[in-house]
């Protein structure tokens, strides 16, 4: 059997072979495992993983990973060491929900190299961070037409449909026309393109059908593009620029949905109708919407209400 040892002196390669001798050694004579290191586990999961939309992401994180696991085999990388990992990432000042992704990776790779390649007999206990995932920023009509006044023209009309149907940066990205219904006035997006991996159906209010309208015949396949292409990248430089001229701070894209939410809520808007036209995968998403509005609990409120309460006693009384 040949293989590629990558050394880059005789002395290393006379080393690492010793090491495969003496791994198969230990498999043949003791039913022991061989060793894999933390790079062999990366490349395998990455050629697994091409589906992943979040790729290019992961990338940069294995290359930020490689200063601290590179040198490690797989059963030598325990909790603690994935402790002191995470630590270093805090120690650079960022948020919890970074440091979060760091360690799901880390988890991610591991747990494959134990279940589904049998690399290794555990999987070491990663401690999450908690996050604040409470954030409900969203603008008034009035700052949201300043801010459409502002964006370039394709920018411009995806953030009003956006503001009209509450989709996700990549689902109105790449929005298909074979996916919409103009007639019955409906879109479906896919499992496959659903971050709950659920279908979710949507329907269309007039401001949506007019803004898709007006994109009719510019492309044959996909409703947003710029340069004949889908809008992969929607916080560009000229969406930052929009933002500073419409004097508006400390706004993601995201947060259009969030104003979107935020809107229907304070019309009138139930929860559970939010919960269905968001196609959220959990209830508790919505309910940081709750506080935008009292409407849902007026009747309710209203049951113990002084007037009320007396009149029914009455009621009770006479009869």
């Amino acid at each position: 059997m040949q293989e590629s040892t990558r050394c880059t002196s005789k002395r290393e390669a006379q080393e690492y072979e010793e090491k495969r001798r003496n791994d198969i050694r230990q498999q043949v004579l003791l039913g022991k495992k061989p060793s894999h290191t933390w790079p062999e586990a990366v490349v395998r999961w990455l050629k697994e993983m091409q589906h992943k939309k979040s790729l290019y992401d992961d990338i940069s994180q294995f290359k930020w990973l490689q200063q601290h696991l590179n040198k490690y085999e797989l059963c030598n990388i325990s909790k603690d060491l994935i402790e002191k990992i995470a630590q270093k990432k805090e120690a650079e000042g960022v948020k919890p929900a970074t440091v979060n992704r760091i360690l799901a990776l880390i988890r991610s790779v591991l747990s494959r190299a134990c279940k589904h390649w049998e690399w290794t007999d555990k999987i070491p206990l990663v401690r999450m961070r908690m996050e604040n995932n409470a954030r409900t920023r969203w603008l008034t009509r009035e700052e949201a037409d300043k801010l459409l006044a502002e964006l370039p023209e394709h920018l411009s009309r995806m953030a009003k449909f956006t503001l009209a149907t509450g989709l996700r940066a990549n689902n109105v990205s790449y929005l298909e026309w074979k996916d919409i219904d103009l007639e019955k006035k409906h879109l479906i997006i896919h499992p496959e393109q659903n971050k709950n991996k659920k279908a979710h159906g949507v329907p269309l209010n007039q401001d949506a059908i007019d803004i898709l309208i007006n994109q009719v015949g510019q492309h044959p396949q996909y409703v947003f593009t710029y340069r004949n292409k889908p809008v992969d990248q929607c916080s560009t430089r000229a969406w930052r620029l929009a933002l500073i001229r419409a004097g508006i701070t400390n706004f993601r894209w995201h947060d259009l949905r969030h104003t979107w939410a935020s809107w229907h809520i304070q019309n009138g808007t139930t929860l559970q109708e939010l919960f269905e036209l968001g196609g959220w995968c959990s209830f508790d998403m919505v309910l940081r919407y709750a506080h935008l509005s009292s409407n849902h609990l007026k009747l309710a409120a209203d049951r113990i209400s002084g007037a009320k309460m007396v009149q029914k006693d009455l009621d009770e009384e006479r009869r």
